[in-house]
């Protein structure tokens, strides 16, 4: 992590702005386009609620697209005049210019693995035969499209790595088609799949196909908006059109997503199911070995027909199954299932629940290697498979890991180590010696050691414990004056651990304060945790992110002229819900992506698959609870702070209506001076795949827009090549 030379370095005159209120920054009142309202009015149990920029949820029309093209006229020409702004994209260009790499794993004895060499807009992946031995290009994305909006939507490789199915995501959408290559050869066969969202490909040991899952083919003009249901599981047989795929399993109610994996063996096909983003899944399987398996018309087994609790399948000894689970242990624990005797009472525990959440489990080395969550960042405990505590692997700070992966008689695993200030570096571990090396890590542009990270503890509203990582210059002055950034998520059992992020580096060389809490609705701390956050408890989340900005402001990090907001999809609700309910608390907000539309979420795609987190407006004891925080429905005059609300045109997971309907809402309801912009991205969707040239332009206006909201003056020792 060695900082580069800076001696050919060009000192650049920076013009700075006055440290003024944001509400002075903007000289004039921007005017924004017009936006029609409509009398459209909806009764809820007796509720009628307006909604007068429906129309705006049909994005495919010609008035929404003038309303669009208008908007985005007025946001780029506000961002082109803010002179820090091209300074800041040429220096995110300069630190996102360096090589780095994928966690590296086997198939067929062979090492894959992607490398980015700096900005390439999609990693291109690599295929060797040992770790000393010449890599060679397996796929490069980049060749997917000109402009690097075609992305790698997912890859697997039969068991000898002769083939690999891969899929293609196109412009950020989630729909994915998916393609057959010769490993050997480079060349693709002639197999192609259409209407696939959120599936793998498992193929069975013979190399004659694999299972995945799929939707029903929506209907002409309505594939990014129509609500996805009816998933069900396919086998493809190699060389057959896919209209010849055989159906397989359907499950019992069209809202349960159903998963179908191979076990390492190749001997059972499992198939995991649930209700939408809901955690606690059914799960059956089918014993290929059974004597139909040649027809694949082998026995469903229900092991676990009832929606009580996660199980997360582990892998297996023959019959016997292991899973991570929050059965009757809120923050999980591993069990053994033995299926040929698989009532309630046989089932054995392996390792019980601790005080730190069972994050991930994997098998290698024939041993249990499990991730725990200690305050919101990683610790990696090795068992033997009859539970027996073995050792612990030593990381390096504390920080994130991601993958550790091999497979089960592998005595080397690979793994990637990130902080905050510590680029996602990748480690062999050798079980024998119980160390870890590095493998491969990064050459990034940027001294760490000016810099430091604190986890701190602050009470929310009703007196829980919350805690958040912040990250600023060391020797910085607690006066109240430094520009801070604030963000979160709270929702979907998903946690916020500390990683690195090449973006935020430009913010902490600005003089910015990073500030991230682990608010209730995620995974920090078990199922307890989640639960506090989710459905009626849902306004704990926004307490949660209050009441961090509030202790900010109180320990004089920063100041409400100099706090900015941020979040997006779930983060994003996040954002829009606190700003209306605390306006005058921030300086900026930049909600992206969000779902600001609470009372018709689960009307488009995979909406309805949140109700399981968020509750639905349809249910007259939920309806409540929803109406009183939904962002676009709770905007009122009021003096708004400066807001950047993203989105992108292909984002079919939070389609672009929510944004679109809550911008133009917040420009008719702002009452002060501030200006309120959305930015809307083309050939983009929720924000996979994104090309590297995107990530870099959409950054810098984030950046470029609170330099101006926050009125920052920038330090003038900053340089670049």
């Amino acid at each position: 992590m060695s900082r580069k030379s800076a001696t050919n370095r060009l000192l650049v005159v920076l013009l700075t702005l006055l440290v003024v209120a944001p509400s002075q920054v903007v000289a004039q009142q921007l005017k924004y386009p017009k936006a029609r309202k409509v009398d459209q009015v909806d009764n809820y149990h007796g509720t009628e609620v307006v909604d007068p920029y429906r129309w705006l949820e049909d994005v495919d029309s010609d008035e929404t697209a003038a309303w669009v093209e208008a908007e985005n006229e007025i946001t780029f020409a506000y961002l082109d005049a803010i002179p820090e702004r091209e300074w800041i994209r040429n220096r995110l260009t300069e630190l996102w210019n360096y090589e780095r790499y994928g966690v590296p794993f086997k198939e067929g004895g062979k090492y894959i693995f992607s490398r980015n060499d700096g900005l390439q807009n999609q990693s291109v992946y690599y295929i060797q035969d040992a770790l000393d031995s010449e890599p060679r290009v397996l796929l490069d994305p980049n060749t997917f499209s000109e402009d690097g909006t075609v992305a790698l939507g997912g890859m697997s490789f039969t068991k000898d790595a002769k083939l690999m199915a891969y899929a293609k995501a196109a412009s950020g959408s989630d729909w994915r088609e998916w393609f057959v290559r010769d490993v050997e050869t480079g060349k693709d066969l002639d197999d192609h799949l259409v209407w696939i969202k959120f599936s793998g490909a498992e193929w069975t040991d013979d190399n004659a196909g694999f299972f995945y899952s799929r939707y029903p083919e929506p209907q002409a003009g309505d594939e990014f908006e129509d609500a996805n249901q009816n998933r069900k599981i396919y086998y493809h047989r190699l060389g057959a059109p896919q209209s010849e795929d055989r159906l397989i399993f359907t499950p019992d109610e069209p809202d349960w997503n159903t998963n179908a994996s191979m076990t390492e063996d190749g001997r059972y096909l499992i198939l995991a199911m649930a209700f939408g983003t809901d955690d606690r899944n059914r799960f059956f399987y089918v014993d290929l070995e059974d004597p139909k398996s040649p027809n694949l018309d082998g026995e469903v087994v229900r092991l676990i027909d009832v929606f009580d609790a996660t199980y997360d399948f582990v892998g297996n000894d023959g019959p016997v199954f292991y899973f991570r689970t929050n059965l009757e242990a809120p923050r999980y624990r591993l069990i053994a299932i033995d299926t040929r005797n698989p009532e309630r009472d046989n089932w054995k525990m392996l390792v019980p629940e601790k005080d730190d959440v069972l994050q991930g489990i994997g098998i290698v080395n024939n041993q249990f290697v499990t991730a725990y969550l200690h305050d919101a960042h990683t610790q990696v405990l090795i068992y033997d498979v009859d539970g027996t505590f073995d050792k612990e692997v030593e990381l390096p700070t504390i920080g994130t890991i991601g993958g550790f992966s091999g497979d089960r008689e592998d005595s080397e695993a690979f793994y990637a180590f990130t902080s905050f200030l510590y680029p996602t570096t990748i480690f062999r571990y050798d079980f024998k010696s119980g160390k870890s090396t590095v493998f491969k890590a990064p050459d990034v542009d940027f001294d760490p050691n000016l810099y430091e990270t604190k986890q701190v503890f602050y009470e929310s509203r009703d007196g829980t414990k919350i805690p958040m990582f912040v990250v600023h210059k060391k020797g910085m002055k607690l006066d109240g004056q430094n520009p801070t950034y604030l963000t979160g998520y709270g929702g979907f059992n998903i946690s916020l651990p500390p990683y690195f992020d090449t973006s935020r580096l430009v913010w902490l060389e600005m003089g910015g304060v990073y500030a991230q809490p682990s608010l209730r609705g995620g995974g920090e701390y078990g199922e307890d945790w989640h639960r506090a956050g989710m459905l009626e408890n849902k306004q704990n989340v926004f307490d949660d992110f209050i009441a961090a900005a509030e202790y900010l402001i109180d320990e004089g990090y920063t100041s409400t002229p100099k706090l900015s907001i941020a979040g997006g999809s779930n983060g994003g609700l996040l954002v829009g819900a606190v700003m209306t309910q605390r306006p005058e608390l921030f300086g900026a907000t930049l909600p992206a992506v969000g779902v600001m539309d609470m009372l018709r979420f689960h009307k488009f795609t995979v909406g309805w698959a949140w109700v399981s987190d968020y509750g639905s407006s349809e249910d007259p004891e939920m309806f409540p609870h929803l109406y009183s925080y939904s962002p676009y429905h709770n905007l009122h005059p009021a003096k708004y702070p400066p807001t950047m609300v993203t989105t992108a045109d292909h984002d079919d997971r939070v389609v672009p209506g929510h944004s679109f309907k809550f911008a133009a809402r917040l420009q008719e309801m702002q009452m002060g001076e501030a200006p309120v912009l959305i930015r809307i991205q083309t050939k983009a969707g929720h924000g996979s795949g994104k090309p590297t040239h995107m990530i870099i332009q959409e950054q810098a206006d984030r950046w470029a827009f609170l330099v101006k909201s926050l009125g920052m003056s920038l330090p003038q020792e900053l340089t670049f090549d």
